[in-house]
């Protein structure tokens, strides 16, 4: 079993930029996709971002693409998301989670999945 603990949400303005992280323990997640996925309230869960194993490649919901950059640290069993030119509308819960497969864009494939960090983004 994985356990999450995301962290670095918090209040910013539109504009800037937070840093999030997902700590991952219990086994390794190297061999694993890992993405961020992110619910706003009276809203679905949404994909944000993905990456694969090696963290070579990457895949972008179109809304973030540009101003947000996904990236693991496999020595430290540790998933990143880097967010700038914040925005009013990514004001929301972020969730990280782990799949068993390549490049994992369906929530419903992950099958770990952390306890999530707020962020809002005044406007």
């Amino acid at each position: 079993q994985v356990q999450l603990v995301e962290s670095g949400g918090g209040l910013v303005q539109a504009g800037g930029s937070l840093r999030l992280s997902c700590a991952a323990s219990g086994r390794t997640v190297s061999g694993y996709c890992m993405g961020w996925f992110r619910q706003a309230p009276g809203k679905e869960r949404e994909f944000v971002a993905a990456i694969g194993w090696i963290g070579g490649i990457t895949k972008y919901a179109d809304s973030v693409k540009g101003r947000f950059t996904i990236s693991r640290d496999n020595a430290k069993n540790t998933l990143y998301l880097q967010m700038n030119s914040l925005k009013p509308e990514d004001t929301a819960v972020y969730y990280c989670a782990v799949a068993p497969g390549f490049l994992v864009v369906t929530a419903e494939s992950y099958e770990y999945w952390g306890q999530g960090t707020q962020v809002t983004v005044s406007s």
